[in-house]
């Protein structure tokens, strides 16, 4: 008896232009397109972001940030488009990935994308889209906010509910789901001053205060969690090294929101509390910005250690980007407010690191996508990354 073989498909007109052709077919992309993939959102919307807070001046920087916000935009735009088919056609991964202890973590990344972005368009957008920027960006702020209060409560509720998790578990992605309170926080700052006098400003105060202790308090168990696996565990595997760094996102960020908030308290509350709440940004910012030092060289020493051995490409690697953003902007607030020399220097120096490692991530992640491997599933989560 003899069999005839199929016929092979014929080749798609994409893999005729090498795009996509690591998969099975280019609709492939669309199947394991999990919540991590809103890191690239947040860590070029923090460029633009970023740029626009330092304390000096540079020619054309701004018009730069716009094109990057804007590139941002597109992303997010993109992706939620993606991921709607995404959860329409491969619900059953879709479920996979909110139920693995790892992955579930970065359902922390597409509210914070929407707030980055949404910032980003009341900074940068008001030239090019008028008083709509305004409306835009408050209701990119309420939906992130929303989406973040719901990954702050959840995440943390299957942790303790349902995924098996150890001490050995702990790692920086535990950090994602309750940080996006944080940069409501500091990205609310900016819309305070939009708010109707009154009560309506008073209570987006209050309410940026309160999601800036929610992230606070959280994040400073979970740091020490993180550095109590690190003591007693080891970092763990190469592809999971660069969660390091999102310790930094909630370090900068909330240095970032005590600033801003200060800034503005005044708009909503009679002295003396404005000053306090003004001075309390310094007070708060100083010490956190010498922690955030000191995590920086942590980490960058752990990490060249693990690229000596081989540090491979993955989305994990977007880690490098928004964290450090959210330190340069701490950094230029603090500048601001006190004008010290030597942190204008240090923002700065930051800013040109956000560049360059944005600029060697997203090339990388450009590359990958061409050519469809990072939309390939991704390998198990290794024994104490989180299970």
């Amino acid at each position: 008896m003899t069999t005839t073989a199929a016929p092979r498909p014929a080749a798609h007109p994409l893999f005729r232009f090498g795009l996509l052709r690591d998969l099975p077919r280019p609709a492939a992309a669309f199947a394991n397109l999990g919540p991590n993939w809103f890191a690239s959102v947040m860590g070029t919307g923090i460029v633009a972001n970023a740029a626009v807070t330092l304390p000096f001046q540079v020619p054309d920087l701004r018009a730069a940030a716009t094109v990057v916000w804007l590139l941002a935009s597109v992303l997010l735009v993109g992706l939620c488009g993606a991921w709607a088919v995404h959860w329409t056609r491969h619900r059953e991964n879709a479920r996979g990935h909110a139920a693995d202890p790892v992955m579930a973590q970065f359902y922390g990344a597409p509210p914070m994308a929407l707030l980055t972005v949404g910032a980003g368009t009341l900074l940068l957008g008001q030239g090019l889209l008028g008083g709509l920027a305004v409306e835009v960006s408050w209701v990119l702020w309420l939906a992130g906010t929303v989406a973040g209060l719901v990954s702050a409560v959840s995440i943390p509720y299957l942790m303790f509910t349902r995924f098996e998790l150890t001490g050995e578990s702990a790692f920086g992605g535990w950090l994602m789901p309750i940080v996006p309170p944080m940069v409501s926080a500091a990205t609310g700052a900016l819309l305070v001053p939009y708010a109707a006098p009154g009560q309506a400003r008073l209570t987006m105060l209050v309410a940026c205060y309160a999601l800036f202790g929610l992230s606070l308090l959280a994040s400073m168990i979970v740091t020490t969690l993180i550095w109590q696996r690190l003591a007693t565990h080891r970092p763990g595997p190469a592809r999971m090294v660069p969660t390091l760094w999102i310790v930094l996102g909630w370090l900068g960020q909330s240095v970032t929101a005590a600033n801003g908030l200060g800034g503005v308290a005044h708009l909503a509350l009679p002295a003396p509390y404005a000053e306090a709440f003004e001075a309390f940004g310094l007070v708060y910012g100083l010490p956190v910005f010498g922690f955030a030092l000191l995590w920086v060289a942590v980490a960058a020493a752990v990490t060249i250690r693990c690229a000596r051995s081989g540090l491979p490409f993955s989305l994990t690697w977007w880690s490098f980007t928004f964290p450090v953003g959210t330190v340069a902007t701490g950094t230029s607030a603090l500048a601001t407010h006190t004008g010290a020399t030597v942190l204008v220097w240090a923002a700065g120096l930051v800013y040109l690191g956000l560049i360059a490692a944005w600029g060697i991530v997203a090339t990388r992640t450009a590359r990958g996508s061409l050519r469809g491997t990072l939309f390939l599933p991704s390998a198990p989560a290794p024994a104490g990354a989180g299970r």
